[in-house]
């Protein structure tokens, strides 16, 4: 029978797949293997060791309680880590074309073209929400979604990546997640309640309390790891507990998006009105389907659509590292002591290596090409006129400068400054600079730029005028 290629073969992301594709999780699932662990271990000891002394001396129900509780926490924690979060699948090449059209001006290599946008601004229940664009993914990402950098892929309500579960946590497996750690956090109380009843119990007939330690070690195992793991999980189950009763995420949490801007607390677009129905929206609601189909059959035209998008991701790379290329080499100045400038030619490929860079410094790349055809558009807009003489101050500041950079910094240095400033030693005016070190309060800053291209830091900070 001729194997039959499948969706989750060819799937763009990092993910990995079981069991022909029903099971996904994360790339680095080793800390979920130390979760699991911990938990089968723990309670392994506490059915052994415990449960037989103490269904005789209490009562036969704490063993069933105890496998109940148990059971359901393993089947929330495997729930979370082998279903699918919520990935939104990538744009096609034709989607992909049509978006680029959208944003992109149509002469690109025009001067005076300002940067595309790359945001879009709707409105959920009368407040503004902006939509941002994944340069992965190729598309604009829907609300609450975010890009997960170490699964490669977007997810619906993306809330965070953890490694204790070895997955996202999103819009399609949050509540077996808060179910998770809820019901873990009652198996860890219960666990050490029977350890530390079946120590009292032994030291009750006739023993020391080191005698029933050594008689009942796995108690004692069983019931530390319970203590220590107890605060952890009961912290977590709380911020999360809070999280779904105001409809928030962890991502939008750390960004302060709803609590932390004055006059702006409480106006979360998303919540549902009270805690209830917050409650109920989060952790009830319908389950949606996935929306990436990973037991489908790959048919011909499925396969020329991914093999034309690695192509255009592989040209898109090759013409990253050609424009790096092309950089030649840049003059730089470096003033003396004296005042004076002089030239040095500086190789860009002695200080990065562009064949090498990773797809944020693609990014950041392409920003700065943005950036300085915005520059350009300023240019053209300048006035022809002479600039006036610099004050006596700034000249006076320019000359501390060019007098201390070259201490400073040990290497070449080019300052560029815009047209119809006035420049002494190639400092622009309209910005100050002064010269120090970390330890006296000033902070490292990139100042050299030559065509977009960083040469090397050095220990100059702008001043506020």
């Amino acid at each position: 029978m001729p194997h039959v290629t499948r969706k989750w073969e060819l799937f763009p992301g990092k993910n990995k797949f079981c069991c022909d594709g029903r099971i996904m999780t994360a790339p680095h699932t080793g800390v979920f293997y130390v979760t699991l662990g911990l938990i089968v271990g723990t309670s392994g000891l506490f059915f052994t060791f415990d449960c037989p002394f103490l269904a005789t001396r209490i009562t036969p129900a704490i063993p069933v309680v105890g496998a109940i509780m148990f059971l359901f926490v393993m089947s929330t924690l495997l729930r979370t880590s082998f279903s699918d979060p919520g990935v939104i699948p990538r744009a096609t090449p034709d989607e992909a074309a049509y978006i680029e059209k959208q944003i992109v001006p149509s002469n690109p290599n025009s001067p005076t073209q300002r940067p595309p946008p790359r945001t879009q601004e709707i409105r959920v229940r009368g407040h503004p929400v902006k939509l941002k664009y994944c340069f992965t993914c190729k598309i604009f990402r829907p609300p609450r979604a975010s890009h997960c950098s170490l699964c490669d892929n977007c997810v619906e309500r993306f809330d965070h990546h953890c490694p204790w579960v070895g997955n996202c946590v999103g819009k399609r497996n949050y509540r077996h997640f808060y179910l998770f750690i809820v019901s873990l956090a009652f198996l860890c109380v219960f666990i050490f309640a029977c350890a530390v009843t079946h120590i009292i119990l032994l030291t009750r007939d006739d023993r020391q309390f080191l005698e029933a330690v050594k008689e009942s070690p796995a108690s004692v195992i069983a019931g530390v790891i319970c203590f220590f793991s107890v605060w952890t999980i009961l912290g977590l189950s709380g911020f999360h507990t809070y999280l779904t009763a105001s409809n928030q995420t962890t991502n939008e949490d750390i960004k302060g998006l709803f609590t932390s801007r004055p006059g702006m607390e409480g106006l979360n677009p998303y919540s549902e009105g009270n805690v209830c129905s917050n409650c109920f929206f989060v952790l009830c609601a319908p389950l949606t389907p996935s929306l990436i189909d990973r037991r489908g059959i790959v048919t011909p035209e499925y396969a020329a659509e991914r093999a034309a998008e690695r192509a255009r991701e592989q040209e898109s790379r090759d013409t990253v590292i050609a424009n790096n290329k092309s950089y030649g080499t840049v003059i730089s100045q470096q003033p003396s002591m004296n005042g004076t400038a002089f030239t040095n030619e500086v190789n860009p490929a002695q200080v990065s290596n562009a064949s090498q860079q990773s797809p944020m410094q693609q990014f950041q790349q392409q920003q700065q090409q943005q950036f300085q055809l915005q520059q350009n558009f300023q240019q053209e807009q300048v006035p022809t006129t002479p600039p006036p003489p610099p004050p006596p101050q700034q000249l006076a500041i320019s000359h501390s400068l060019g007098n201390h950079l070259q201490h400073a910094s040990g290497g070449n240095l080019h300052f560029s400054h815009a047209p119809g400033l006035p420049a002494v030693n190639g400092v622009r005016f309209g910005r100050r600079y002064a010269w120090g070190s970390r330890e006296r309060g000033y902070l490292q800053h990139f100042v050299v730029r030559d065509g977009a291209f960083p040469l090397r830091p050095s220990r100059v900070k702008r001043l506020v005028k």
